[in-house]
């Protein structure tokens, strides 16, 4: 029983975090010299390359191809859980579950081709593959013969998956004399099998940095600091093998256990009822509270018998869920570096911290003319 009401409130975060070559740097001493000759820009893009390479801007090359390792970890807040076995009917388990944490982590590698369309704006797809985990401790709480709520018993569980994404980005830009702005976004689609549809996520960084040069004309380092927002779609509707989340061995044991507890809350909150005065029992207060605490009661005891059900059939029997979640903090903080070889080759490392979300990027970058 208690793994199984975890297992089946498994919910995935993940998402993608990327940012493209964020700086166009502008040389003060060719705008005082002679302009560049807009003739003898040899690329197709970026549109107005040419114009703005005219006017002192040092582009990057306008396209790149880049492989980035990812580490993320983060708190989830999870709530309107709903259970259910065999494709029956879905049980709200709200009032009687309650979470005290649950940490999506992720580890993927990500590949990332991206053209800088204008000076200004690079745009990105996102093909990635990862290794997701969810973990989560929660309680399983009922009312006792004061109508007072307690924990009758905690129940934790970590639940891995393999999960593939999608998407596309684009990172408007900023620059002038090393220093630069960049306002990251990405859209991503995360497709994982217990899932009914994939997970939709929309990430915001903005980034604020600047460039160190070298004495080699093309080999520089930059340094930024920004933010990094999350959000992603809320409800979560998916269904697993009752086999894979729940170990057989026990499980009745704990399920015969859960209808003894249930039996005696019953008896104490019918005690709590019986024992008011007719006045207090047409008091709007304890009305509430009296079917409140049924409710929670008919919750459990329609959950362990659905589970009980569930058992005479184990090897074959499916658990279907739904739920809402969302980022305990939507923003957390990040520092960054790149170093640039030179104009083709890039090393970068990105670090966030902060709130209830920590995070690490590091990839290698290749670009190329177009």
């Amino acid at each position: 029983m208690k793994r199984c009401v975890i297992a089946l409130a498994i919910s995935v975060l993940f998402c993608v975090q990327s940012f493209g070559q964020v700086y166009a740097d502008i040389d003060y001493k060719k705008l005082a010299g002679e302009a560049v000759e807009a003739n003898k820009y040899p690329y197709i893009l970026p549109i107005w390359g040419a114009k703005a390479t005219q006017r002192g801007f040092q582009l990057p090359y306008s396209a790149g191809l880049a492989v980035n390792y990812l580490w993320q970890e983060s708190d989830l807040v999870i709530d309107n859980l709903q259970v259910g076995f065999n494709n029956g009917p879905l049980y709200d388990l709200d009032e009687i579950i309650r979470f005290d944490s649950a940490v999506s982590a992720a580890k993927a590698v990500n590949f990332r081709p991206d053209v800088w369309l204008f000076p200004f704006l690079n745009v990105y797809g996102l093909f990635v593959k990862a290794k997701t985990s969810t973990s989560i401790n929660a309680g399983l709480w009922l009312p006792d013969a004061n109508n007072n709520w307690n924990q009758v018993t905690a129940f934790s569980s970590k639940a891995d998956f393999d999960a593939t994404s999608v998407g596309f980005g684009l990172t408007p830009t900023l620059g002038i004399s090393g220093a630069w702005l960049a306002l990251d976004m990405n859209c991503v689609w995360t497709d994982v099998s217990a899932l009914d549809k994939p997970i939709f996520t929309f990430v915001f960084g903005p980034r604020l940095g600047k460039t160190i040069k070298f004495r080699h004309a093309d080999r520089n380092i930059n340094f930024w600091v920004g933010g990094f927002r999350l959000k992603f779609s809320s409800d979560t509707n998916g269904s697993l093998n009752l086999s894979e989340v729940l170990p057989p061995l026990g499980l009745q044991d704990k399920v015969d256990q859960g209808f003894a507890k249930v039996g005696e809350a019953e008896k104490q909150i019918e005690a709590w009822w019986n024992g008011l005065s007719p006045a207090e029992q047409s008091n709007p207060v304890n009305v509430a509270k009296y079917n409140t605490a049924n409710r929670a009661v008919d919750a459990a005891g329609n959950l362990l018998t659905a589970v009980d059900g569930a058992l005479s059939n184990a090897s074959t029997a499916t658990v279907q869920y739904s739920l809402d979640k969302a980022p305990k903090d939507m923003w957390n903080f990040v520092v960054g570096s790149q170093f640039q070889l030179n104009k083709h080759w890039m090393l970068r490392a990105e670090v966030g911290f902060m709130g209830s979300r920590q995070q690490f990027i590091g990839g290698l970058q290749y670009r190329f003319g177009l």
